[in-house]
């Protein structure tokens, strides 16, 4: 079983940053693709961003390559969602996403999930 707790949201005006982090609960961190989704009012949840848990490559959503950046940090079983010249249509609930251990992608089917953290950005 895993706990995913994320933190770090808030209200940001346009062009701001924000650092969201997720903490994980339990052992072997290291071996769990991590991240993130976003849902917006009204709008279906989307992926954002993933790192794998085996030499660390990532991937983002077309909408957010060049602003946002993740990483993770295995020694304190947590992961990082740096947002850069942040938008108004960035404003969503983020959600810190895993799955099975050794699962290279994470999907909207995926096994555990965080509670959500809310990232407002004015205009």
């Amino acid at each position: 079983q895993v706990q995913l707790v994320e933190s770090g949201g808030g209200l940001v005006q346009a062009g701001g940053s924000l650092r969201l982090s997720c903490a994980a609960s339990g052992r072997a961190f290291s071996r769990y693709t991590m991240g993130w989704f976003r849902q917006a009012p009204g709008k279906e949840r989307e992926f954002v961003a993933s790192i794998i848990w085996s030499g660390g490559g990532t991937n983002y959503a077309d909408s957010v390559k060049g602003r946002f950046t993740i990483s993770r940090e295995n020694a304190k079983n947590t992961v990082y969602l740096q947002m850069n010249n942040l938008k108004p249509e960035d404003t969503a609930v983020y959600y810190c996403v895993t799955d099975n251990p050794y699962v290279s992608t994470v999907s909207l089917r995926a096994k555990y999930w965080g509670q959500g953290t809310q990232v407002t950005v004015s205009s």
